[in-house]
C-alpha cells in the first residue's frame, strides 16, 4: 500500500497533465480581445482554455515552470497591468491561503456548470482566505475578437489580491527555510517545499495512525462492557482508516504550513488518489465484515436460502467498488475519462458479441441466486452427478462428490438443468414390504393389516401426511404386505436412526400373529418319462462297463495260466534233462518265483471281484433312488424373489 501511494505521487507531479498549456506566441500577453478580424465559428485556444479545469491545470503548471509571461496568459489582465507582478502577486496570495477545488469537481466542458448560481460566464474554482478575509477564485469566459472562448481568471478576483496581501504574515516555510536549500530545485520544485511536504506527510500519517490505534483498542475494551459482545470491527481497519483522516487533514496543513500552490497541488491530487484508495481498501474490509456477520446470522437462524445470496451480493459490490474506485483515481491523475468510457461501451459490445457464453454464466449465476434451487451446503443431483454445493460463484459452481471430488459447472448449465434438492425434504418417506406365507390365514393376515395400519398411524416417530399399510400383491407363494408413512427428520443420518426404531417396532408387531415370512426358496421340476429314460441308459451303460471289464479281466487270467504253463514245462524239460546224480543250485530261488506269482494272481483275482460286487451295489443304490423319486414325484414350483 505505501509503496503505491510513492508511485502515485511521484507520478502526480511528474507526468505532464493532459490539460497543460501550450506555449504562447512571440508578443502574447494574455490581453482580452485584439484587433485582428473576427471568424465566424469559434477557433481552439492555443492555451489550452477551453473548460475551466484546464484553465487551472495550466496556470499551476505554467507557475510551476516559473514561466510567468505564460502564466500571465490565464490571467484576464487589463492592458495597463503589468504581467509579471500580477503573476507575482496571485501566487504569493495562493500560496498563503488559496485553496482550489479537487480536479474532478472542477467542470470539464467549455460552458462550464450552469446549474450553480453564478452567471453563465462565471465559474468559481475555489476560494483564497487568509485571516478574516476570503476571496473567491472565480473564472470568466472570454470570446475575443477572432472568435475564439476560453476561461480566465476574472478581473473581480485580480482586484481583490492586493488587500488580501496586506494582511498576509511570512509563511512557516518561508520563517524556518534553512539558507542552504534556497533556490534549489527538484522536478522543477522549490528543494525546500519538497522537504517541508515529506515532513508533513510522514508525520501526519503517524500521529493519525497513533491516534487510530489507540482509538480502536479503547473502542476493543468499552465495546464488549456495553453490548456484551466482542468489537464486530476487525484490526485491519486501522491502517487504511489511518490514511484516509491524513488525507483529509494533509491539504489544511500544507497551506497553513506556506507549502507553494505549485506544489499542493500535485500533491493534493496524490493525497485524493491516497484517500481514494484507502476508502477503497476500508470499504472492502467493512463489506468482509458486514458480510461475514450476515452470514453467520442466517445459519445462526437456519436462513440458509441467504447464504448463496449474500455470497454473490459480496463478490458484486467488491467489484463495482473496484471499477468505481478506478475510474476515480485516474481521473485524478488527469487522464480524460469521457473518450475512454465511451470507447469502453463500444469495446464492451465487441466485448460482449465474443463472449457470449461468459455473459450466459453471469447471467446464470443471477438466475440460480434469485430462484434459489439450491443453496450452498445443499445435497442435489444434477445430470450425472449428485453432491453437496460448496459455493456459488459469479461465472460457476462447485459441487462436492461422494467420491470427495469437486465438481464444477458453469452457471448458465447448471441453471438450465432439472436440479433434484435433497435437503429441501420436510419430511422422508418410510416405504418398505412384507412377504407372508401363503399358508397363514387370511382372515389373520386382514387383522394384521388392519392392526399395523393403525400402529404406524399412531407412531409417535410418523406424522399424519400418509399413514397406509394394506394387501399390496396375491402371488402364488405369498402375499405381498406393503407398508407406507412419513417421518420427520432434519437429515438423512436423522432418518435413518429413526427408521430402525420403526423397522423393530413393526416386526415386534408381527410376532404376535400366526404368519410366517416368506423366505426366497426353489423346487427342481422333473419330467418322469425323461428320468426312466435317463436310468435305463445308466444302467445300460453300467452293464457294458461290467461286461467289458469282465472280459478284459478273463483274458487277463488266460493269458497268465498260459504264461504259467509254458514256465512249468519248460521247467520239467530241464529238470528231465539233467542228470540223476547232479545237484540242482536254483531249486530254492525257482520256488520262490513261483510263490510270488501266485500271490499276484491272488491279488488280481479279489480285486476284480470287488469291483463287481461294488457296481452292483450302485446298481441298487440307484434303483433304490429311482423308486422312491417316483414315489414323491409333484409337478409344483414357485421360486420366491
Amino acid at each position: 500500500m505505501i509503496v503505491s501511494l510513492l508511485i502515485a505521487l511521484i507520478l502526480s507531479m511528474v507526468l505532464p497533465n493532459t490539460a497543460i498549456a501550450a506555449e504562447a506566441g512571440a508578443g502574447a500577453l494574455g490581453v482580452g480581445g485584439s484587433s485582428e478580424e473576427t471568424v465566424r465559428e469559434p477557433l481552439p485556444d492555443s492555451f489550452g482554455r477551453d473548460t475551466p479545469r484546464h484553465t487551472v491545470q495550466g496556470f499551476i503548471s505554467a507557475l510551476g515552470e516559473n514561466d510567468y509571461l505564460l502564466a500571465s496568459n490565464y490571467l484576464n489582465l487589463s492592458k495597463s497591468d503589468n504581467p509579471t507582478t500580477a503573476v507575482r502577486e496571485f501566487k504569493q496570495a495562493l500560496d498563503a491561503g488559496g485553496r482550489f477545488q479537487a480536479d474532478l469537481q472542477l467542470n470539464n466542458t467549455p460552458e462550464g456548470n450552469l446549474t450553480d448560481q453564478l452567471p453563465p460566464s462565471q465559474e468559481n474554482v475555489g476560494s483564497i482566505n487568509i485571516g478574516e478575509k476570503s476571496v473567491p477564485l472565480l473564472l470568466e469566459r472570454v470570446v475575443s475578437k477572432q472568435g475564439e472562448q476560453y476561461w480566465q481568471f476574472s478581473t473581480d478576483t485580480l482586484n481583490s489580491i492586493p488587500e488580501v496581501l496586506e494582511n498576509t504574515n511570512p509563511t512557516l516555510v518561508s520563517r524556518y527555510t534553512i539558507d542552504s536549500l534556497e533556490g534549489k530545485k527538484i522536478f522543477g520544485y522549490q528543494l525546500t517545499d519538497l522537504v517541508a511536504a515529506l515532513t508533513m506527510i510522514i508525520s501526519s500519517f503517524v500521529l493519525t495512525y497513533i491516534m487510530v490505534w489507540i482509538l480502536y483498542h479503547l473502542l476493543k475494551i468499552a465495546y464488549p462492557r456495553v453490548r456484551d459482545v466482542p468489537l464486530p470491527v476487525p484490526d485491519k481497519v486501522i491502517l487504511p482508516l489511518a490514511v484516509v483522516i491524513m488525507a483529509l487533514i494533509l491539504s489544511e496543513v500544507m497551506v497553513y504550513a506556506g507549502v507553494s500552490v505549485t506544489l499542493r497541488e500535485p500533491v493534493n491530487r496524490f493525497t485524493d488518489i491516497a484517500s481514494w484508495l484507502a476508502i477503497t481498501w476500508l470499504l472492502l474490509r467493512v463489506i468482509d465484515a458486514i458480510f461475514t456477520r450476515a452470514v453467520n446470522l442466517s445459519y445462526k437462524k437456519n436462513y440458509t436460502e441467504r447464504v448463496s445470496i449474500l455470497g454473490l451480493l459480496r463478490k458484486v459490490v467488491k467489484a463495482l467498488l473496484l471499477i468505481f474506485a478506478v475510474i476515480v483515481i485516474f481521473g485524478n491523475l488527469g487522464f480524460d475519462l469521457t473518450t475512454g468510457i465511451a470507447a469502453l461501451g463500444v469495446g464492451g459490445l465487441a466485448l460482449a458479441l465474443g463472449a457470449q457464453k461468459t455473459i450466459e454464466n453471469l447471467v446464470g449465476s443471477v438466475v440460480v441466486v434469485a430462484d434459489s434451487p439450491v443453496r450452498i451446503g445443499d445435497y442435489c443431483k444434477f445430470g450425472t452427478y449428485e453432491g453437496t454445493v460448496v459455493d456459488i460463484g459469479i461465472r460457476s459452481s462447485r459441487v462436492r462428490t461422494l467420491s470427495r471430488t469437486i465438481v464444477t459447472v458453469p452457471n448458465g448449465d447448471f441453471s438450465s438443468m432439472q436440479i433434484e434438492n435433497f435437503t429441501s425434504r420436510d419430511m422422508f418417506r418410510f416405504f418398505h414390504q412384507l412377504y407372508l406365507k401363503r399358508t397363514a390365514d387370511i382372515e389373520v393376515v386382514f387383522k394384521m393389516v388392519k392392526d399395523l395400519d393403525e400402529f404406524l398411524n399412531e407412531h409417535y416417530l410418523t406424522n399424519q401426511e400418509w399413514n397406509q399399510v394394506n394387501i399390496l400383491e396375491l402371488r402364488q407363494d405369498c402375499y405381498v404386505i406393503q407398508l407406507q408413512a412419513y417421518i420427520n427428520a432434519n437429515d438423512v443420518m436423522e432418518f435413518y436412526d429413526k427408521q430402525n426404531v420403526v423397522f423393530v417396532d413393526v416386526l415386534t408387531q408381527v410376532k404376535k400373529y400366526k404368519v410366517e415370512h416368506a423366505l426366497p426358496t426353489q423346487q427342481l421340476i422333473v419330467n418322469q418319462a425323461e428320468l426312466e429314460q435317463h436310468m435305463e441308459n445308466d444302467i445300460e451303460n453300467s452293464d457294458d462297463g461290467k461286461n467289458n471289464s469282465e472280459n478284459s479281466d478273463s483274458q487277463n487270467n488266460t493269458a497268465e495260466l498260459l504264461a504259467d504253463s509254458e514256465n512249468g514245462s519248460n521247467t520239467s524239460t530241464d529238470t528231465d534233462g539233467k542228470q540223476d546224480n547232479a545237484v540242482d543250485l536254483n531249486k530254492d530261488v525257482d520256488s520262490t518265483k513261483k510263490d510270488k506269482a501266485a500271490n499276484k494272481k491272488e491279488e488280481r483275482i479279489r480285486k476284480a471281484d470287488g469291483k463287481k460286487s461294488h457296481k452292483g451295489s450302485n446298481y441298487a443304490l440307484a434303483k433304490r433312488k429311482f423308486r422312491h423319486a417316483k414315489k414323491n414325484f409333484s409337478l409344483s414350483i414357485w421360486n420366491q424373489p
